[in-house]
């Protein structure tokens, strides 16, 4: 699994014009997933994420978790982490899961932060063409890879 993470002030996710995800502070989450991700791995990388220190603390060091400081979570699935640019000018995504693996896995990243105590925990709509609007806040994006699926197929 991959995921880019940005830290934001707010986020949201909108398909055919309605709001289907929304939160306030916390980490905007595009998550893609590899053919050999399992249960393990979205709970794996949800651990991960919950515990990343990218929030500032007392000295203003980023040193607080999403965990440690509360907020909450969009979770955006997007193959597109998984494409592959080393050809020509279009980019393959054979190396992204199919949708029938990908779909429960997403699904199954999300309850992992619930059972984290992540509140809220927001998704977008998988398969649809979705309009993310996010106010980041820093900016800091940090990009997150765990399972076998690295990065050798990255553009």
């Amino acid at each position: 699994m991959r995921a880019v993470v940005q830290r934001v002030s707010d986020a949201r996710v909108l398909v055919s014009g309605e709001i289907v995800g929304a939160i306030g502070p916390g980490l905007l989450i595009f998550l893609g997933v590899a053919p050999s991700d399992t249960v393990a791995t979205a709970r794996r990388l949800a651990e991960r994420l919950a515990r990343l220190r990218v929030f500032p603390g007392a000295e203003g060091r980023m040193d607080r978790s999403l965990l440690d400081r509360g907020g909450g979570a969009l979770v955006v699935s997007q193959f597109t982490l998984f494409a592959d640019c080393r050809r020509g000018h279009r980019p393959s995504f054979t190396a992204a899961a199919a949708p029938e693996l990908a779909q429960p896995l997403c699904a199954t990243f999300g309850l992992a932060l619930e059972t984290l105590g992540i509140d809220p925990v927001a998704q977008g709509a998988f398969g649809a063409h979705m309009v993310v609007e996010a106010r980041g806040d820093g900016p800091v994006t940090v990009v997150v890879s765990v399972g076998d699926g690295g990065w050798d197929t990255a553009c």
